[in-house]
């Protein structure tokens, strides 16, 4: 029978601007798995760490970027893995960033600035798809999610 695992995190990245917001999104590698493979931030969850502890390292690493503002989306992607026939449970971040230079980390080959329906279109999995509108949503519509999902930075790091 198949294992549930939560061993990987995704994470929507987004700047402000004037007239609204922008998503980052990364391209993977010719030499990592799913070569070319547009993604938001996404990695593994070390031993100890909190899921969320996660997000910002795997930002950090992979961006060079720091966050200003970390929530926990409404939404836990999934997805079924023949290799160890295990079910993956990913938690998915929404993490607000200033205009700083991105820098690239060897796990990825690009890096684009887009509009929610132009980095809607650049993804191709269906649970990237709903973490990405999910965090949209909350970071765009007036009601509470935000209120309850945000964790404060300062305080847990």
């Amino acid at each position: 029978m198949p294992e549930s695992v939560i061993r990987v995190i995704d994470a929507y990245v987004y700047k402000k601007l004037g007239d609204g917001i922008q998503f980052l999104l990364l391209k993977r590698a010719k030499t990592k798995i799913y070569e070319h493979l547009w993604q938001g931030v996404a990695g593994k969850i070390e031993l100890e760490e909190k899921a969320w502890e996660s997000a910002i390292r795997e930002l950090k690493e992979e961006t060079g970027l720091n966050p200003l503002k970390i929530f926990v989306a409404d939404h836990v992607s999934r997805f079924y893995e023949v290799y160890g026939d295990r079910i993956n449970l990913i938690p998915v971040f929404g993490i607000e960033v200033s205009d700083l230079p991105v820098k690239l980390s060897k796990e990825h080959s690009e890096f684009e600035w887009l509009s929610y329906n132009d980095a809607l279109n650049r993804l191709v999995w269906r649970g990237q798809k709903m973490g990405l509108t999910v965090v949209h949503d909350m970071t765009t519509k007036e009601d509470d999610r935000m209120r309850w999902s945000e964790i404060k930075i300062e305080e847990n790091i």
